[in-house]
């Protein structure tokens, strides 16, 4: 059996990856799009970076495709994409697997959103939902 180290470990090999102190000055550029891929709870919990793109990581494939009833256009806006979750292992898996389906310019922060608050990084709260 492949373990989890395993296969993280082949996608930082096949995708850009970076900690959050140097994925920092990407922050607020125009053309950038963070993709949070945690867990709503987490997000309640802890918070996120400011104007990054919420996809729950069971959602992101059917978000991307834009073949997909799901489909969402900031998958098809041709923006650099810096994935994270809590500590650069979903995040991981989610840009190898987002490479995969095509999206060009897809990275990660390698310590997640852990490593994002360690380094200073801005925090603001979940955005509320759309009535």
């Amino acid at each position: 059996m492949k373990s989890v180290k395993d296969m993280v470990a082949a996608a930082n090999a096949a995708v850009d990856h970076a900690p959050a102190s140097e994925v920092m000055a990407l922050h607020g550029q125009d053309g950038v799009t963070f993709v949070d891929l945690r867990d709503p709870r987490e997000l309640e919990r802890e918070g996120m970076i400011p104007g990054a793109f919420h996809c729950p990581r069971g959602m992101l494939e059917f978000w991307i495709d834009p073949q997909s009833p799901y489909a969402k256009p900031q998958f098809q806006s041709g923006n650099r994409f810096v994935f994270y979750c809590a500590s650069g292992w979903r995040s991981a898996l989610s840009a190898q697997v987002a490479q995969d389906m095509g999206l060009e310019n897809v990275s990660h922060i390698t310590d997640g959103f852990g490593g994002w608050k360690n380094a200073g990084g801005p925090i603001g709260e979940k955005p509320a939902k759309k009535a």
